[in-house]
């Protein structure tokens, strides 16, 4: 069915768009609408609207080619249009603070009458009033088959609580705990398939979403709310999803509930583990309602939902919206020459590098908590993000220009954002801040640069140039733990010859691990994953001003609540160590375990398993007796002996890193491994990448060693 653009300035009235449309696709778009003296209007709606349009050609289309991968705007509550439409609201008691919540419910009726008296004893438990639901007008006409199959009920639901029992920030706290409560409970009620056709677009009490797996120029057609004048708005979030990495559903649909965001989180997996390793620490802000915001993050949802839940807890918690992005999704703030002179700054990021791990990867993120709305770009700048500021006070923000239209006589200021940048609106005071305003502001709340001379810095330590094994013994130590002529001629000396890593040729010919009759190292079986091959590769000038080797051993703080004790860690400039740096770290002062990773030959196939199984005990006792830091280790005095094997480092790593998680223990230590297993930077990478904070290859260190000393070489 075609319908009209509400884009005013696309050239083309059917909704199909020009032929290039149809045949060049972009990533995502982005973007939002603020008046700065706050004066609500329909136009300023109509204009996201036509801005949402325009990024069609950005989005991305089921098979029937009519299916939206998802599109949406997040607003504020038009009360006025909700006052005169639905009899509830007009008749809510003077004196409560009122919330809407947007639900996506089943078609099946028993589904959802038991799926709505879930939410309502859930709210009646927190203190919270329930004053009915209502249809949202929808035109499902307009779907693609695709998005009309698996089309939810859309229904609103208006709750309230009295100002004697809170403010607005309790009843948003309340809200996220009431959504999080029924979350936990809809597979019990509903079953786990029924259960995945409830999902909360939004519930609050500033903010309302609207969006679906729709085009874009299709959303105010389909929710015929967004068609009223009488829906008038402040500012407005807009966005239009092209799915990389999972597939377009509707609860997936952007906004989300605080954000709309243009682009992939690479280090998703990374940032899942570590977000439920710290879910033991949600007590020391929630106290017994911890339990209630259980799981923090998803692995089911999208990296955007996930961004978004971990956006939204630390909102909840009491952090400030700006804030919490900047330790999301930071700046690079070394070898910055702008960040010379903004000590506080410094002192900011420097501060929760060693507490929340970043959401890495290319992002444009808009967001809004109904106190804020703004920007910020990753700190790589790999997305486009432009605005504008008219003489009137209203501000622009896009993946591109010229989607909204304007009189460019009445604009009064152009821009961009660069790497790491941010721009935001304080809704309250009716203010612009740039940049420098913003951060620094959020960076003055609590004392950052005293904090942080609790830490410790390893100082590095000059390498021994001297073997300690005979050629014999090396060898036998080599052929133990799988080293090939080929790793020790064309990646090691090489490495040690050129001080970079080896260039092969591209391709891959030879079997997958899992597939080949030859037996492979563990590290073998893993690869990098699509959004991590395929973004764009990152070249040396910007890989040494935005990235870091820098790691830190110890406990973590909480990411929810910055103290002084959260700064107490010990800071290395390499997560490499050499046997000298091990020996000082074991000498610092710091609780470090020594567990053994070796195990008798003699114990059979299912030794290894029970050698497995014992590590992660003593590293779980470890830590309750307080230890810090554990050190996994398969060297002895005299190398490997002939009834000795090895716990793959890995193996052992990602082992004990899952127990500590299970056992609500994992921030309270860090992990380091001494291993002969490890030669290649793919091997640092894994060990890295499933919990190790630092790696000692011992046996590597010893071969470079003969190679140094070897006469081709002197």
């Amino acid at each position: 069915m075609s319908t009209p653009s509400p884009c005013s300035n696309w050239p083309y009235q059917d909704s199909s768009g020009p032929d290039w449309l149809e045949r060049e696709r972009d990533g995502c778009g982005v973007g939002f609408l603020a008046r700065l003296d706050g004066r609500a209007s329909h136009w300023l709606l109509r204009q996201a609207l036509g801005g949402l349009a325009c990024m069609e050609h950005r989005g991305g289309c089921g098979g029937d080619r009519d299916s939206g991968d998802g599109a949406g705007v997040l607003v504020t509550i038009p009360w006025p249009l909700l006052k005169a439409l639905w009899p509830a609201v007009a008749a809510l008691p003077d004196g409560n603070i009122p919330a809407l919540g947007m639900v996506f419910l089943p078609r099946d009726g028993e589904a959802r009458s038991t799926t709505r008296r879930l939410c309502e004893e859930q709210a009646a438990r927190l203190g919270i009033r329930s004053h009915g639901w209502r249809v949202a007008p929808v035109d499902q006409d307009v779907l693609g088959p695709m998005a009309a199959a698996s089309c939810p009920v859309i229904e609103q639901w208006l709750l309230s609580i009295d100002e004697g029992h809170g403010d607005q920030e309790a009843l948003e706290r309340l809200l996220f705990r009431c959504r999080r409560r029924i979350g936990a409970q809809l597979g019990d009620v509903l079953g786990t398939e029924m259960s995945r056709h409830v999902s909360f677009a939004s519930l609050s009490t500033r903010t309302v979403v609207y969006k679906g797996m729709v085009r874009s120029e299709v959303l105010p057609v389909f929710y015929r709310d967004l068609q009223d004048e009488r829906f008038a708005v402040p500012y407005a979030v807009y966005h239009r999803r092209f799915s990389t990495n999972t597939l377009p559903r509707w609860p997936l649909a952007q906004p989300m509930r605080l954000l709309g965001h243009n682009g992939e989180i690479n280090t998703l997996l990374g940032n899942i583990n570590w977000s439920l390793a710290a879910q033991d620490g949600l007590k020391q802000v929630w106290g017994d309602a911890a339990s209630d915001l259980h799981p923090v993050v998803n692995p089911a949802f999208s990296d955007s939902a996930n961004l978004d839940g971990m956006l939204e807890l630390m909102v909840r918690s009491g952090r400030p919206v700006i804030e919490s992005l900047m330790t999301l999704v930071p700046e690079a703030f070394q070898q910055q020459p702008e960040l010379e002179g903004r000590q506080q700054l410094q002192d900011f990021h420097t501060y929760w590098s060693g507490i929340q791990e970043a959401w890495d990867g290319p992002a444009l993120l808009a967001f809004t908590d109904g106190r804020w709305i703004g920007a910020c770009l990753d700190r790589n700048g790999l997305r486009p993000a432009r605005y504008c500021v008219t003489r009137d006070g209203l501000v622009v923000m896009g993946t591109e220009t010229g989607v909204v239209e304007l009189d460019e006589a009445a604009i009064v200021e152009k821009g961009r954002l660069g790497p790491g940048q941010m721009l935001a609106v304080d809704l309250e005071r009716g203010r612009l801040l740039r940049n420098w305003e913003v951060k620094e502001e959020a960076a003055g709340r609590y004392p950052y640069g005293q904090w942080l001379q609790l830490r410790q810095q390893l100082a590095p330590q000059a390498w021994c140039g001297e073997p300690r094994f005979s050629n014999l013994e090396l060898l036998q130590l080599q052929t133990a733990v799988g080293f090939t002529a080929e790793d020790l001629d064309l990646i090691i000396e090489d490495m040690a010859g050129k001080r970079k890593e080896p260039t092969f040729c591209m391709g891959d010919d030879i079997p997958l691990a899992v597939l080949s009759s030859k037996p492979h190292l563990l590290y073998d079986y893993f690869k990098q994953r699509f959004a991590q091959v395929t973004n764009p590769p990152i070249d040396p000038l910007r890989e040494e001003l935005v990235m870091s080797l820098a790691v830190h051993l110890g406990a973590r703080g909480s990411a929810l609540w910055p103290s002084a004790e959260g700064a107490r860690r010990l800071d290395l400039s390499s997560p490499l160590l050499n046997e000298a740096e091990l020996s000082q770290l074991r000498a610092s002062g710091w609780s470090c375990q020594h567990l053994s990773t070796l195990f008798p030959v003699a114990t059979g196939p299912d030794g290894l398993q029970k050698a497995v199984e014992q590590l992660c005990r003593q590293a779980e006792q470890a830590v309750r007796r307080g230890a810090e830091i554990l050190v996994f280790s398969d060297r002895q005095d005299g190398g490997l002996g002939p009834m000795d094997s090895i716990i793959p480092p890995l193996l052992a790593t990602g082992a004990v890193h899952h127990h500590l998680i299970r056992a609500g223990l994992r921030l309270r230590a860090s992990l380091v491994v001494e291993t002969a297993q490890c030669w290649t930077t793919h091997h640092l990478a894994c060990l890295i990448g499933y919990g190790a904070s630092a790696v000692c290859p011992w046996l590597t260190w010893e071969t470079t060693r003969h190679w140094r000393n070897h006469p081709r070489t002197v």
